[in-house]
């Protein structure tokens, strides 16, 4: 193949000439900056008309991973992280040893019943 190669090759389908500008209408926005604990700066882009009370003030920074507030000299601190819990670790929150025994000879006893077998 010749030197330039295809004229369509790395296009967009629909793709106005080379350069357009006007690919519609854009809606006003504003820019809210985000700093975290780091130092680093994340802006977000939200509609223009959007209430104040619909912008958040806290924001995951994408590059560090920590929350990132809007207030530049007090960015807020790492929540402290919950260590992952297994499901009888929750279960023990809620039942006393007591409690765990009831209801597990209460199990036992249904399912000897229905096999037709006593202990």
């Amino acid at each position: 193949m010749a030197a330039g190669g295809s004229a369509i090759r790395g296009s967009r389908v629909g793709a106005g000439p080379m350069g357009e500008q006007d690919h519609g209408y854009h809606a006003d926005r504003i820019a809210i900056s985000y700093w975290d604990a780091l130092g680093n700066e994340t802006v977000k882009y939200f509609a223009a008309n959007l209430p104040d009370e619909e912008i958040p003030d806290v924001i995951d920074s994408p590059s560090s991973g920590l929350p990132a507030g809007r207030d530049r000299n007090n960015p807020p601190e790492v929540s402290k992280l919950e260590p992952y819990k297994t499901h009888l670790a929750y279960v023990k929150e809620r039942r006393t040893e007591e409690e765990a025994e009831q209801l597990l000879d209460d199990a036992l006893r249904q399912l000897r019943e229905r096999r037709g077998t006593s202990a």
